[in-house]
């Protein structure tokens, strides 16, 4: 059991008005992948997740793995620096207009090369291309890397809400 008090940020984004772009970078392609492929999502969630203690996941069968990843409401984008994979996210269609930025994140040895801020502009862009998207959302929380609250404000997203917990959370 973790003792460690961690804090829950839930950050919203209610206009594409609001976005507050970072401009793309030179050998960094972002790409949504077409063809679901469960084993592509479990893989970057292992790759990115890794450094920030995403167990919530590590547990699922390849069947839950699958209902999640092949879901119609579900989007992968990855993003590849110099042809390797860096960074990904998901995207969730939900009720009421609702996007939720899902999993966001680079893998440890991109981390530092401004690769993040233009990897969040594009989530937020697909999450408002994405038919009948009212709103963006997204959470974050104390050990996400130190800057992730940090670029999430900076591209235009509002905290609505923060929730403290005892650091229970797996």
């Amino acid at each position: 059991m973790n003792s460690t008090a961690i804090t829950t940020y839930y950050l919203e984004m209610n206009s594409p008005n609001e976005l507050k772009p970072k401009l793309p970078v030179i050998d960094f392609k972002v790409m949504e992948c077409m063809l679901k492929q469960f084993h592509y999502n479990k893989f970057m969630y292992q790759f990115v997740g890794e450094h920030w203690q995403w167990h919530d996941k590590l547990s699922w069968s390849d069947e839950q793995w699958q209902n999640y990843a092949e879901s119609d409401q579900l989007r992968i984008f990855i993003g590849y620096y110099q042809g390797s994979p860096a960074g990904y996210y998901e995207l969730q269609q939900q009720a009421n207009g609702n996007v939720e930025i899902m999993y966001f994140g680079l893998g440890k040895t991109f981390i530092g090369k401004g690769l993040g801020g233009y990897l969040l502009t594009h989530a937020i862009n697909s999450a408002w291309q994405w038919q009948d998207t009212q709103r963006v959302w997204v959470h974050t929380c104390s050990l996400d890397h130190p800057s992730a609250l940090a670029n999430y404000q900076a591209r235009g997203f509002q905290v609505y809400k923060t929730e403290p917990n005892n650091g229970d959370q797996s």
